[in-house]
């Protein structure tokens, strides 16, 4: 196996954040280190987690513009709902790939249903920033079923495309410029050779851990960068669970303040107007919002 210093650009270990009653997240894009990976402009952990009784998640709707949401669960579910009159509960395996383009509200909630007797909650939600040419397109809304997405099976690995293509399987979700995730679960010494089919990768470890030569063993909630150009080849030190995803890198710097990302400062301000003068469209039937912070700061450029 090769050397990781050969093929390894960053290890980012985001910190976990309490959001109150020990539900907690961890960030690792943006950071110091990384901003971005391929057009993955934001990668969230959420959890896992285990909601009381009477209790779960109740993400208010907000809004978004010149993105898209991807989200992946491990464990539980998810309620979306949004403003072009969606109501989707999202499960382990599913996806749920909204496009916000030039506006979409959504709201992330945890179902009356299962929060009698308490509910788990575990995964991922990543922003992806759109290409310029389609920052402005109508919002729309896509879910895909876990049996949905091609599946992979060789010796100790089973993975799921969710988007994207790999290892010759590619994925029915249609995206707006060339990016992959990937589910990849691997049994105790299983090895994986992540191509340089794109120009940028990385690797989130959800579960396990992974030998990597010389540099020694990576655990659970780190995110591996990739080197660019270098074919990488793993290996499971346990029984592990990741997430592989990357893409082409953008076609133009992009500016990131609160949910809102764009190529233009100019709509950042606008779309930050919008929503105070509450010219966003509404949630049907959910009449509450989060407020947009009185201090945001300066929008965060990528690269």
């Amino acid at each position: 196996m090769q050397n990781s210093k050969d093929i390894l650009e960053s290890v980012i270990t985001p910190p976990a954040k309490d959001l109150g009653d020990g539900f907690t997240v961890r960030r690792a894009v943006p950071t110091p280190q990384r901003r971005m990976v391929g057009p993955f402009v934001f990668i969230d952990q959420m959890g896992p987690h285990r909601f009381a009784a009477g209790t779960g998640l109740d993400v208010r709707p907000h809004p978004h513009i010149g993105l898209a949401t991807l989200t992946f669960l491990f464990d539980g579910e998810i309620m979306h709902r949004d403003s072009l009159g969606t109501v989707m509960a999202i499960r382990p395996g599913a996806v749920n790939w909204m496009t916000a383009g030039r506006g979409i509200v959504h709201s992330e909630r945890t179902a009356p249903e299962r929060r009698h007797d308490g509910s788990n909650l575990f995964g991922l939600q990543c922003w992806v920033a759109l290409p310029q040419a389609h920052e402005e397109d109508a919002p729309s809304f896509l879910h895909l079923a876990a049996d949905a997405m091609p599946q992979i099976e060789t010796e100790g690995l089973h993975a799921s495309v969710v988007a994207g293509t790999f290892m010759g399987h590619t994925s029915p979700l249609p995206t707006l410029s060339p990016l992959f995730f990937v589910d990849v679960r691997m049994e105790p010494d299983a090895t994986l050779t992540v191509a340089t089919d794109y120009q940028e990768r990385a690797l989130f470890l959800v579960e396990g851990s992974l030998d990597m030569g010389q540099e020694g063993r990576f655990e659970a909630g780190q995110l591996l960068v990739l080197r660019q150009g270098h074919d990488a080849t793993i290996r499971a030190a346990e029984k592990t669970r990741l997430v592989l995803l990357g893409g082409d890198k953008l076609d133009g710097p992009r500016a990131l303040i609160w949910n809102f990302v764009s190529s233009s400062l100019e709509r950042l301000e606008q779309a930050r107007a919008d929503w105070a003068a509450g010219r966003f469209a509404a949630v049907p039937g959910d009449t509450t919002s989060i407020p947009q912070p009185e201090a945001v700061g300066k929008p965060v450029l990528y690269p």
